[in-house]
């Protein structure tokens, strides 16, 4: 399923939006959990692809989330 950039921006967006919110300094990782439970290999192949283009629009948490997602196989 590719979605438009600025859909997955927007999702992966309020996704860190959330974890900004929660206590302790492990937010990446968590962004990284939910991205790798909820979201099926090629939005994470999208989102991966995006990020090493520059990842424009993304919030610096999801960027420092990238680190630990899952890359598809």
């Amino acid at each position: 399923m590719r979605m438009s950039p600025e859909k997955m921006v927007m999702m992966a967006n309020q996704i860190a939006t959330f974890f900004e919110t929660q206590p302790g300094n492990d937010g990446p990782e968590k962004v990284a959990a939910h991205i790798n439970d909820f979201w099926e290999p090629r939005m994470r192949a999208q989102l991966l692809e995006h990020v090493e283009a520059g990842g424009a629009g993304l919030k610096p948490l999801v960027v420092d989330a990238v680190a630990h997602i899952r890359a598809p196989a």
